[in-house]
């Protein structure tokens, strides 16, 4: 079987993308499916290239039992991702914009917004602004949850 291969996507890779990796890939595991995905996160900006995530989305994924690679650091999308994985889930609508430069075409409709897979439309709000990583929080899980359901198209 071929593994699905997902690439998370925000401004930094310092909070809702490497957030949402470690939530997708404990539920992936909690669902016994590890050789059936590969999980990464990138993001659409060089500012945090090299940084570990953010202590507190680090602190939120703690309180809540999702473990995480404390060592993993931030890296841009490039655009061989498009061809390594298999979709490309942005966390806004800006980060759909700014991939846009870095992958200008999407012939096989790869990139999605985040919530999109729970049928909204709107955007993950970014915690570094918000301050609020526990609304992030729910708002990844539910996208990462709605991701894995059998019938979802994308």
């Amino acid at each position: 079987m071929k593994k699905q291969r997902i690439l998370f996507v925000c401004h930094g890779n310092i909070c809702r993308s490497p957030m949402a990796e470690a939530i997708l890939k404990a539920l992936v595991r909690a669902r016994g499916l590890e050789d059936a995905y590969y999980i990464e996160s990138a993001a659409v900006s060089s500012e945090e290239i090299g940084n570990t995530m953010y202590p507190p989305a680090k602190r939120c994924l703690q309180q809540h039992g999702v473990p995480f690679d404390p060592y993993r650091t931030a890296r841009k999308v490039t655009p061989s991702d498009y061809d390594r994985f298999d979709r490309i889930i942005c966390m806004d609508s800006s980060n759909i914009r700014l991939i846009k430069r870095i992958i200008p075409e999407d012939p096989q409709n790869k990139i999605h917004l985040m919530m999109s897979y729970t049928g909204q439309g709107r955007d993950v709000a970014d915690p570094w602004y918000t301050g609020d990583f526990e609304e992030t929080f729910q708002d990844l899980l539910e996208g990462c949850e709605a991701m894995l359901q059998p019938w979802r198209l994308h």
